[in-house]
């Protein structure tokens, strides 16, 4: 069997991806994610600019006590200052004191960034990449160069822009790293280009691209299949304007269908742990349809589809999910078949129940066209099929609620609920106060309910969000609402509509107390809830 061809990568999120727009990393995050790509085994971890910014000093310094198992943490720069010696430049002091064993440093490579943006000589700019690198091959570092707009230089002036790479490599450079810096080049010119300075250049190359043209991705895979030993990129793609090549998908793209070796085949499964994690620490929303790791990456909605891939996943699957870490998810709307009904109640736990699964399919359908949504609420879904079968009897029952808000100018807004419900055959009433009503709501209906059931102490809610589904209708309008719970060991999703905003958070509040509650039922084996003679 032939050896997979090993390829190095580079992430750059600390640094390159930190420039994004909205990205704010404090030392403690930056810290979390090395961490974490060392987990998944990148090669090499770009970490900041020593000397830019106290935060970057901070953090080299910090990673200084940590041991990395895998990665070797680099430091970022740029060449030496077109007026200082290498030896004298400030930066470069700096970045020999954050203790790295590996720099990367960028040099201009595009005769009009060099005119116009350095202002000197196209002769003094190969001295100054020289000097640069020679100062830190030197001081016994492995060293980097990109070799920034070099695709744009080379397209302009291709003999200046392969002569700035000779100058860095005959100064000792271990990577020549092409960057498509304004991300405006096309697969088939990378992929040209990276065997033209192949063809004339002994010193491995690398790659490094933007995401202006949604193209990244394309364009990193073209350079490896041209000769590039090594990829830059970021976890999920961050970075400045449209971003950097998303990692993610090139190193499963590279492992999974390319025929080469990256962070290792047993570490591919970290792969979306990683990108959620990461996106977690930044406070980003992870996107449902990033290919492999999204949420929506291995869904399916419509019934056909529902029906061929649970008889065989290759129907609508590129690749197994489990091999990057992710599952398939079939999911519930109007346009579920029979196939898509007995898929969830199996895996709900009501398979083989007194239940008429067509008529069960028309209800959800007939909810979906008043505005529910199934596909990100399965407890909501579980709630419905329990309410389908004869043996369901309710854990309590709404008498009554009222919810009022109180605003007065220059004071903190005040809401108050009262709720009166039944529960099995007691009514139990609650008062409660809140910031808003819905929070109000769901402190009365704890209130009304905890000496019944204690576990709902534990019960927490962390996210809410609310969707206007009929905009012509203005403040008449039908209103969805999604909301998620947590009881710090299980995560459940709910769903409620209506025109009334608090009537559509009760309606989706109630499903999930109610879920718990029959997910407790279903673990003891019988019911211990109050009797109910209603």
């Amino acid at each position: 069997m032939a050896t997979k061809k090993n390829i190095q990568i580079f992430d750059t999120t600390l640094r390159d991806g930190s420039q994004a727009e909205g990205v704010a990393l404090s030392v403690a995050d930056k810290v979390k994610v090395a961490r974490k790509l060392d987990e998944l085994g990148v090669h090499y971890i770009e970490g900041g600019w020593p000397g830019s910014n106290p935060k970057d000093n901070e953090f080299f310094e910090q990673m200084k006590a940590i041991k990395l198992k895998r990665a070797k943490l680099v430091a970022f720069g740029s060449t030496r200052r077109v007026d200082v010696a290498a030896s004298s430049d400030k930066s470069f002091q700096n970045i020999l004191a954050s203790g790295v064993s590996t720099v990367c440093l960028f040099g201009k490579t595009w005769d009009l960034h060099v005119r116009q943006a350095l202002r000197i000589s196209l002769a003094d700019n190969l001295k100054i990449i020289a000097d640069s690198l020679a100062f830190f091959k030197q001081n016994k570092k492995t060293v980097f160069f990109d070799a920034e707009h070099f695709f744009d230089g080379f397209k302009a002036n291709k003999t200046y822009a392969l002569n700035c790479l000779k100058a860095a490599a005959k100064s000792g450079a271990d990577v020549l790293v092409l960057c498509d810096t304004n991300g405006g080049s096309l697969p088939d010119e990378i992929s040209k280009i990276v065997r033209v300075v192949r063809s004339k250049i002994k010193t491995p190359v690398g790659i490094h691209c933007h995401n202006d043209s949604e193209l990244a991705v394309a364009n990193t895979l073209a350079a490896v299949m041209a000769g590039a030993i090594q990829v830059q990129g970021t976890t999920n793609g961050i970075g400045e304007r449209c971003g950097n090549a998303n990692l993610v998908s090139v190193i499963a793209n590279l492992d999974l269908k390319m025929g080469f070796e990256t962070v290792g085949g047993a570490r591919l499964k970290k792969l979306y742990e990683t990108a959620h994690f990461v996106d977690q620490v930044l406070n980003r929303v992870p996107s449902k349809q990033q290919p492999f790791v999204g949420l929506s990456a291995f869904a399916h909605k419509g019934g056909v589809h529902v029906n061929a891939v649970l008889k065989n996943r290759l129907t609508y699957e590129h690749i197994d999910p489990k091999w990057v870490g992710n599952d398939q998810r079939i999911l519930l709307s109007d346009l579920s078949g029979l196939a898509t009904i007995r898929h969830k109640l199996t895996k709900l736990g009501f398979a083989g129940m007194d239940l008429d699964e067509g008529k069960l399919l028309q209800l959800i359908k007939e909810r979906e066209q008043l505005g529910y949504q199934y596909e990100d609420a399965e407890a909501s879904f579980s709630i419905l099929v329990s309410h389908a079968l004869k043996s369901y009897r309710p854990h309590f029952q709404l008498v009554d609620f009222k919810v009022t808000d109180s605003i007065h100018a220059n004071a903190i807004p005040k809401a108050e609920a009262s709720l009166v419900l039944r529960v099995g055959d007691k009514e139990s009433r609650a008062e409660a106060e809140g910031v808003g009503p819905v929070h109000a709501l769901d402190e009365a209906l704890r209130k009304c309910l905890v000496s019944f059931y204690p576990v709902l102490a534990l019960v927490q809610l962390t996210d809410y969000k609310v969707r206007v589904l009929s905009t012509e209708a203005g403040t008449r309008s039908m209103v969805r609402v999604h909301i998620a719970f947590s009881d710090g060991q299980q995560n459940w999703n709910t769903v409620g509509v209506s025109e009334n905003i608090i009537q559509a958070s009760y309606r989706a509040l109630v499903d999930g107390i109610d879920y718990k509650l029959l997910s407790l039922d279903t673990q003891a084996g019988k019911s211990k809830r109050p009797a109910n003679n209603s």
